[in-house]
């Protein structure tokens, strides 16, 4: 693995899980396999990190998309919630 790929990877695993760093070292590997690459670069890490979502990124899209999908119920915030159980 390059360094600068080894940098971008840090990044990411410090802005969202190690667990989700260490997926992506091994889903970057075989993107570079498949390229014939030699080693995992940036846009190994960048490819396969577009293709994964972490559970930030995948909690925002269904926020964003949740009327699109059938039996759809808004997603109440915990706020919400909060101000839900002080009404009961």
């Amino acid at each position: 693995m390059k360094e600068d790929a080894k940098q971008h990877l840090t990044l990411i695993g410090r802005d969202t899980s190690l667990r989700y760093a260490i997926h992506l070292i091994t889903a970057a590997a075989l993107s570079c396999e498949k390229r014939r690459g030699k080693a995992v670069e940036v846009k190994d890490i960048q490819r396969v990190y577009r293709l994964f979502l972490d559970a930030r990124r995948s909690m925002q899209y269904l926020v964003e998309y949740q009327s699109r999908y059938m039996f759809s119920e808004p997603i109440k915030t915990h706020v919400e919630e909060q101000e839900d159980a002080m009404q009961i």
